[in-house]
């Protein structure tokens, strides 16, 4: 669609009805709707294959292998024993449970319950432990990435994307094998023919895999409550605004008219300037610094603040699209500061458990922060993609864009707290701690120029498998020792998929740690045999992980009924069962062209959160860690050294 520019001799302040035409790019059939697919949004949910259980017998295999290179001999044999035990004894009819469980439920998959209430009964504050970060890359023109430009047509672009979903005209999540072949029209009118029931079966014979939406319910609309002992999460979706929050205040705005339609992009940016324009001192009392509290501390305070008459507007905030927060600092490309902004920043302009947050900064940077019960990766990554795109090559609103004649007061409202002493003094030690925890994390970043992805492939090596065996590496070399390692893994190939564990320290990865660190170190082609053969029982792992056959989400499925059954087996009560679950090195990779920066916190206190990018040319990670702990600088001048050497080797 053409997009018209007003007069740069414009000087009038309101522009008439066919002058906005050319301020804002408008068309009412387009305007709505990021996406009119022929392929319904959720046509091949119903046919979707539900997630494997594997085999007893494959899981206890696959558990064995995770734990030998972390092991010494005397404390594996003790393992082995207790595996053999539980395969014998206690396994059979847990594993019986778990199957018929999993019968009667025929709509869902045997993990997503669970993993919800893991993840909503966990108590440790979301910021760091929970929410993850994206930051957007730069739009290609300049003149648009102002923050109120930039913050219109992102917030316009995400109106559009909700719009498409809940019209059921988003197009399907579909992972091709060969785009070339399946991403085509010809593809959409095959599939878009069969009955829903059967629909999936259609595009497998394409090769290409449709993948599960049902967690993109829940990204509008949705926050998550805090409650003692298991919080829950809130979805209403017939609100029709947004809270935008500016140092600490909340504004209600509405977006949506009467009829759930975008309101036209002048209004928006209107209202959007309006509250830029206010000459507001920073908020004394941030009550959203209470978000960043325990699960069950901010559930007595939030609690405390119903009581004294905030009820209504807790709910306004909870029932929220999701919120826009304008950041009143610029935070310039030294990327360490921009990193802790986006994870966690100082908590007083924040609400984390908002499913999302769009924050922009006021030179115009723009990302996420996202809360992490209600989804995963796959859902966040698609909707970032496609409002950067939709922002950037069909922006509503122009450098050169003035005021309508609207009256923003009439959209948009101011939301004040009513506090008490007691509600002031919570929010004053929350911001005390908080700042302390966020004062004893780390961050540092590393890009290597040298490779990327083609190089890989020239030896036909996985790229991943590279960057996780730097990790490997670098690891061994600061400490000495091979950890736990946890790499996500998607299983959105199946109805109510979430993730599954793929654990890169292999028998194979802890062979090259030691080849490099020898004394006497091998020749680099036999070092490069090393690496392919890492490579392929890397390229295996992913593969049993993305189909359901991964050990990890099954035994903690029949740990849970054990659990229940108030006798849990032996290999579940190992000391070196809990061990191989904590995670010294957390890993995760959203790699994407227009993610400038991503990341995430160390799970545990003595361990590394390493969110990692791969591109064709280069490869970069950032690693978060608690100071006091462990050695980040030491990790990541440890991890540009592994990832030269294997460049040597590649090269």
């Amino acid at each position: 669609m053409k997009l018209l520019h007003l007069k740069n001799n414009l000087t009038r302040a309101h522009p008439t009805a066919s002058e906005c035409l050319r301020f804002f790019s408008t068309r009412p059939d387009d305007y709505q709707y990021i996406q009119r697919s022929k392929v319904p949004t959720l046509h091949f949910q119903k046919s979707l294959p539900r997630l494997p259980i594997p085999e007893l017998s494959n899981s206890c295999a696959r558990y064995l292998k995770a734990q030998r290179p972390l092991l010494l001999d005397k404390e594996y044999s003790r393992v082995e024993k207790t595996v053999k035990e539980f395969e014998k004894y206690d396994g059979p009819s847990l594993q019986a449970e778990l199957v018929e469980t999993d019968k009667n439920n025929r709509h869902t998959s045997y993990i997503s319950a669970p993993w919800f209430e893991m993840y909503l009964k966990d108590r440790k504050p979301l910021p760091i432990n929970y929410n993850p970060f994206l930051v957007f890359i730069d739009g290609p023109k300049p003149e648009y990435n102002t923050q109120l430009l930039r913050g219109t047509n992102l917030l316009i672009s995400s109106l559009r994307f909700m719009k498409s979903l809940r019209s059921n005209l988003l197009e399907p999540e579909v992972y091709h094998m060969n785009p070339k072949k399946s991403d085509t029209s010809f593809f959409r009118t095959v599939t878009g023919m069969l009955p829903s029931s059967v629909s999936w079966y259609g595009a497998y014979l394409f090769k290409a895999f449709p993948l599960d939406m049902v967690q993109y319910e829940n990204l509008f609309n949705t926050s998550r409550i805090p409650e003692a002992g298991m919080d829950r999460l809130y979805h209403d979706a017939d609100t029709k605004y947004i809270i935008v929050m500016k140092g600490g205040h909340f504004f209600k705005m509405n977006v949506l008219d009467e009829s759930g339609d975008i309101l036209d992009p002048q209004t928006i940016f209107t209202c959007l300037k309006y509250i830029l324009n206010k000459d507001l001192s920073p908020a004394e009392h941030p009550v959203g610094i209470l978000t960043t509290e325990n699960r069950d501390k901010w559930a007595d305070e939030r609690r405390h603040l119903k009581n004294i008459g905030n009820a209504d507007l807790l709910r306004t905030i909870d029932g929220a699209i999701f919120n826009l927060i304008f950041e009143d600092d610029e935070p310039t490309t030294e990327y360490a500061k921009l990193i802790q902004k986006y994870l966690h920043s100082d908590g007083v302009n924040r609400w984390f458990d908002k499913s999302f947050s769009m924050i922009v900064c006021k030179n115009g940077i723009a990302g996420l922060n996202f809360e992490h019960s209600w989804g995963d990766g796959v859902a966040i990554l698609r909707y970032f993609q496609d409002i950067y795109k939709d922002s950037t090559e069909k922006p509503r609103v122009h450098p050169d864009a003035q005021c309508n004649n609207v009256s923003p007061e009439t959209l948009v409202s101011q939301l004040v707290f009513k506090l008490d002493d007691k509600s002031k003094k919570a929010i004053s030690d929350a911001k005390k701690k908080y700042n302390q925890v966020t004062s004893s994390l780390g961050i540092q970043l590393h890009e290597c120029l040298h490779f990327g992805r083609n190089l890989c492939k020239v030896h036909k090596i996985s790229p991943d498998l590279v960057m996780q065996l730097a990790f490997q590496i670098a690891h061994y070399k600061l400490s000495g020792r091979l950890v736990s390692t946890y790499e996500s893994c998607s299983t959105a190939a199946f109805k109510h998929g979430r993730t599954e564990t793929m654990r890169p320290c292999t028998v194979e990865t802890a062979a090259v740690c030691k080849a490099f660190e020898s004394s006497v170190k091998p020749g680099k082609l036999e070092l490069l045999e090393m690496v392919k053969q890492c490579s392929k029982v890397h390229g295996n792992l992913i593969k049993e992980a993305a189909m359901g056959q991964g050990f990890d989400r099954h035994f903690f499925a029949l740990h849970l009924i054990a659990q229940k059954r108030k006798k849990v087996p032996d290999m579940f009560a190992d000391p070196l069962f809990s061990a191989l679950n904590h995670y010294v090195l957390s890993t995760s990779t959203l790699s994407s062209d227009v993610v400038m920066l991503g990341a995430f916190g160390p799970v545990v206190q003595d361990g590394y959160g390493i969110g990692y990018s791969i591109w064709n040319e280069r490869l970069g990670c950032i690693v978060s860690n608690y100071k006091e702990n462990t050695d980040g600088p030491g990790l990541i001048r440890c991890i540009e050294q592994s990832l030269s050497e294997i460049h040597n080797i590649l090269k």
